[in-house]
C-alpha cells in the first residue's frame, strides 16, 4: 500500500472523505470533505422507510435496484460551492474541501411519490412486509411494482455517482497514491463495482473490507488504533470518552 491514502468513509452516520499519511511508525489523518447535512447511508435507510421497505434500508435498496432501471429517474445532487459555516472557526487548509449533501434527494424522493400518486402503494407495501419476520428478496420484489423499482435503481445510482465522481475529484487533488472505502455503506455491490471500474480508469488502486466487517463498528475501530498501537502513542490513564472527538 503507498500514501498518501484517501478514505471514504460513508455509512448511516458519516459521509467523510480523510487524506491519511504516514509519519514514522503511525499515521495522520486530514479530514478533506464531509456531508453538510444526511450521510449517505442515512439518505438510503430514510428513502426505503418512505418507500414501505423497512429498516435498515441500504441492503434493500441495494438488492432491489438490480431490477430496476436507474436511468428512469434524473436525480440532481446538491453541489457544494462554498465553506461549510461549521468550519469557520477551524483552521484554513491549503486543500480544497469536498463536501457531500444528500438531504435534497431524499426530498427529491418524497416528491416523486406524492406527484405519482404512489402513497397507497407505499402503504399496502408497508403492511404486506411488516407482516413478514424475516422477508425475503422475493417477498420485496412481491411488493413492488416495476416504477418502484425504477425509482429505487434511479437513487442508487444518483448517490453513487456523486460518491464516486467527488471522491476520485478528491484523490486527484490530494495526490492519492491508495483509496480505501469503508463503512456500512461500504457494502454496497454497485457502489463496489463503481469505484473498483472509475478508480482503474485514474490508475488508482481501491481497497473495501469485507461485507461483514463493512458493518463492524469494533473492527474499524481497531483498524484506526492499531498504528498508534505500533507507535506506541497511548491515552493516559484519566482518558475519558468524547463523542465528538476529532480524529488526527
Amino acid at each position: 500500500m503507498n500514501f498518501p491514502v484517501l478514505a471514504l468513509v460513508v455509512s448511516g452516520g458519516h459521509t467523510h472523505l480523510y487524506l491519511a499519511e504516514q509519519h514514522g511508525e503511525g499515521w495522520v489523518y486530514e479530514n478533506v470533505g464531509h456531508t453538510r447535512d444526511d450521510a449517505a447511508g442515512e439518505a438510503f435507510d430514510k428513502t426505503a422507510k418512505l418507500l414501505g421497505l423497512g429498516y435498515p434500508g441500504g441492503p434493500v435498496i441495494d438488492r432491489l435496484s438490480a431490477y430496476g432501471d436507474p436511468t428512469a429517474v434524473k436525480f440532481a445532487i446538491s453541489q457544494m460551492k462554498h465553506r461549510d459555516r461549521r468550519d469557520q472557526n477551524q483552521p484554513e487548509s491549503v486543500r480544497p474541501h469536498f463536501d457531500f449533501s444528500y438531504s435534497g434527494i431524499k426530498t427529491a424522493v418524497l416528491r416523486y411519490v406524492e406527484t405519482h400518486n404512489m402513497r397507497e402503494r407505499v402503504e399496502k407495501r408497508q403492511k404486506a412486509i411488516s407482516a413478514i419476520s424475516q422477508p425475503k428478496l422475493e417477498d420485496y420484489l412481491a411488493a413492488c411494482d416495476q416504477q418502484t423499482l425504477d425509482l429505487i435503481a434511479s437513487f442508487q445510482r444518483a448517490i453513487v455517482g456523486d460518491l464516486v465522481s467527488k471522491t476520485l475529484t478528491a484523490a486527484r487533488a490530494c495526490n492519492a497514491a491508495t483509496l480505501f472505502v469503508t463503512g456500512g455503506v461500504a457494502a454496497s455491490a454497485e457502489l463496489r463495482r463503481t469505484f473498483e471500474s472509475e478508480a482503474a480508469k485514474e490508475g488508482l488502486p481501491a481497497y473495501f473490507p469485507s461485507r461483514p466487517l463493512s458493518t463492524d463498528n469494533a473492527a474499524m475501530i481497531a483498524a484506526a488504533a492499531y498504528p498508534r498501537l505500533l507507535a506506541r502513542q497511548f491515552a493516559n490513564v484519566d482518558f475519558c470518552a468524547e463523542p465528538g472527538l476529532v480524529l488526527r
